[in-house]
């Protein structure tokens, strides 16, 4: 059984869209591309390192996998990321693409949590995944995924796709590793900890004050 691992930089806000450059994601109207190059730093780099030196596949939604496949091929040869990336399988669920060019490149089609759940039965390395904001919220959603490595960065934009959208299911996380970069960059390692427990329940005794609210708050909301 392979562990699926999301590997995500975000900011604050939780935002994680195009944060390598101008370029990479301007769907929109997004402008704040390449927002984590004010922090990059040495603690940074090592951990970056250490994933590339690992042995890992790479599962990847149709948008990233064409950003990678435009860039790391053509990188230069000794660049740590971009041997790990070419030399990895890359597994790419799309229903547009028909031919990957990119060398060691696989088409998953047809139902993604179907297909994503027989690869991760498979034999073989992790299955990491970089971006992929709509695949990742789609694997979340299913339970897929058995490792969030977020790294979080000192800085709010207030707009873009976020690594946790409306709609997911509620969930617990545990926070099993964490370092900080000389920049304010955290680097957190989370693995799902199951539903959330139940509510704790109110207290017996409310004031008169605490109903008042509470049934001004209700008539708020009916009123939208």
């Amino acid at each position: 059984m392979r562990k699926i691992i999301t590997i995500t930089h975000v900011t604050l806000d939780g935002i994680m869209q195009a944060p390598g450059g101008p370029h990479e994601d301007p769907r929109g109207g997004f402008t704040h591309g390449g927002w984590i190059m004010l922090f990059s730093d040495k603690t940074g780099g090592e951990a970056l390192r250490e994933i590339m030196a690992g042995e890992f596949d790479l599962l990847l939604g149709r948008r990233t996998y064409e950003i990678f496949a435009a860039y790391w091929p053509y990188a230069a040869a000794d660049n740590p990321i971009a041997k790990a990336f070419n030399k990895a399988a890359k597994y790419v669920v799309t229903h547009t693409l028909d031919q990957l060019d990119w060398v060691n490149s696989h088409r998953i089609g047809g139902d993604a949590v179907d297909a994503v759940r027989r690869l991760k039965a498979s034999d073989g390395p992790e299955l990491h995944i970089w971006g992929s904001g709509n695949l990742l919220q789609t694997l979340i959603a299913a339970d897929l995924v058995d490792e969030f490595r977020v790294w979080i960065y000192p800085v709010v934009l207030g707009t873009g796709q976020r690594l946790f959208e409306k709609g997911l299911p509620p969930r617990g996380l545990t926070l099993v590793e964490s370092r900080s970069t000389s920049t304010g960059v955290l680097l957190n390692t989370y693995r799902p900890a199951g539903p959330l427990p139940p509510r704790s329940r109110d207290p017996e005794t409310r004031s008169e004050a605490e109903l008042t609210r509470r049934r001004k708050l209700a008539a708020e909301e009916a009123q939208g």
